[in-house]
């Protein structure tokens, strides 16, 4: 039986959760469908806007995706900290891009409200704003619903359109995070969509490398791409709000990675290894596995079998799917 929602996100353990979202079926919906011959391409270009426009309103930020034919995949960071800054009308001002207002809502902003319990029952309404724009059942429910409507208006049918529940990981320390945000970016190469990462449309790899291909320092945060979640380097004090890792670094260790799937090369480790790899401590071998294979050894939690056992017993949970394989491909062996 399927576990509710909100006992599957642990922010006090980690804000990092992958989410993946299938069509019904797994049909081709967003690439070809070679039942009828018809392509359907441009609907990926729909989803990489939705999801890009979506972290400019939640306070949830976009550190990776991957559009493909029949899902897509997204690395979401939950940032509760800046949810817990907005002010009331900031709140209200987001949630109204995404749907209409109240009445109620209106005579707070225009200060008519004339009781306690009218001003009183508008904070809580904001207050439950406020819950959903930092919550990802939201984030992935607001990308969703446009999407399956538009596309069942173009294909004049009606029905579900998307599975009706959202796979989601949460993504529990450096290592789960980087492994995880190489795996959603090289979903075009496993599937031989492309054959390099900066060639893979729709994907967040493409975004970065296309622009840091134009600054003479990408590592800067200033210089990446606005629109996504940036790096901010090495952990250290004092350091800025981003990911905990170099953006060239982690570029460095996708393209290494994707040497690696090619058919020509299947099995064959260079002897370069990235450096970020011995920072993580994985193990070469274990982090190809991951590459190929990071959503079926685990099912709801990844990352040092520690982390996860910590988790399972804050949520009162007696066992997790995967545990064991956390121990083997998390340790630096």
């Amino acid at each position: 039986m399927p576990r509710p929602r909100k006992t599957l996100v642990a922010l006090d353990s980690t804000p990092y959760y992958h989410c993946v979202s299938r069509c019904v079926r797994r049909a081709f919906l967003c690439g070809d469908d070679h039942l009828t011959g018809k392509n359907f391409e441009h609907r990926k270009g729909w989803i990489e806007a939705r999801l890009i426009e979506l972290a400019q309103v939640f306070a949830i930020d976009l550190c990776a995706y991957a559009v493909m034919s029949n899902h897509y995949h997204a690395v979401l960071h939950i940032n509760r900290e800046q949810a817990l800054q907005w002010s009331d009308e900031d709140v209200i001002e987001r949630w109204q891009r995404l749907f209409k207002g109240s009445l109620l809502i209106t005579r707070y902003q225009n200060k008519t409200l004339t009781t306690k319990a009218e001003r009183d029952l508008a904070k809580e309404i904001i207050s439950h704003w406020r819950e959903r724009l930092m919550d990802i059942s939201w984030f992935m429910r607001c990308a969703n619903e446009p999407i399956a409507r538009e596309a069942n208006k173009e294909d004049r049918v009606t029905g579900r359109f998307w599975e009706g529940r959202f796979k989601s990981q949460a993504l529990l320390d450096e290592q789960a995070l980087m492994a995880c945000m190489a795996y959603v970016d090289l979903n075009p190469l496993r599937a031989c969509l492309a054959k390099t990462p900066e060639d893979s449309e729709f994907t967040s790899i493409h975004l970065r490398i296309r622009q840091a291909e134009n600054e003479p320092q990408p590592n800067y945060l200033r210089a990446q791409v606005k629109q996504l979640y940036p790096f901010a380097g090495n952990p250290r004090k004092d350091m800025p709000e981003g990911l905990p890792f170099k953006l060239t670094d982690y570029m460095e260790l996708v393209d290494w990675t994707g040497r690696i799937l090619r058919d020509d090369k299947k099995g064959h480790i260079p002897a370069y290894i990235p450096p970020i790899l011995r920072r993580l401590n994985i193990n070469p071998n274990n982090w190809c596995y991951l590459s190929k294979h990071f959503e079926s050894p685990f099912k709801h939690w990844v990352g040092a079998a520690h982390k996860v056992r910590t988790v399972c017993e804050q949520l009162g949970q007696g066992w997790v799917h995967g545990v064991k394989q956390c121990e083997r491909l998390f340790s630096s062996g």
